[in-house]
């Protein structure tokens, strides 16, 4: 996954966990895409500073990841609920019951991984 999309959904799950100061330097580098001089710039510190922030959040944003899994238990529910709506598509196309048990079997993995 890419750097930064892997960053916002590392914020996306865990960002209230971080301090105020730690939420608004990591959201003007994520989803501002504000340099670190500019980021250093407005919250007067240096711009080593910002780059150890960052580097420190993203850190402890992965070790909550590496804890709990939401973020990739997102990802599995997310796969599989596109596998019902293709399957659903098919359904209705074919009237194929088959794909009814293919769909439920799907659904209660989603609700067993829950």
């Amino acid at each position: 996954m890419e750097e930064k999309i892997e960053q916002a959904y590392l914020y996306d799950f865990y960002g209230e966990l971080l301090n105020e100061h730690q939420r608004r330097i990591y959201e003007d580098f994520v989803f501002n895409d504000l340099s670190l001089g500019e980021i250093a710039s407005e919250e007067g510190i240096s711009r080593q500073g910002v780059h150890d922030m960052i580097k420190r959040c993203t850190k402890t944003l992965e070790g909550y990841e590496a804890k709990l899994h939401l973020i990739e238990k997102f990802q599995n529910a997310k796969t599989k609920v596109e596998q019902i709506h293709t399957l659903t598509k098919q359904f209705h196309q074919n009237h194929d019951e088959a794909l009814i048990g293919e769909i439920e079997q799907i659904s209660n993995q989603i609700l067993e991984e829950l």
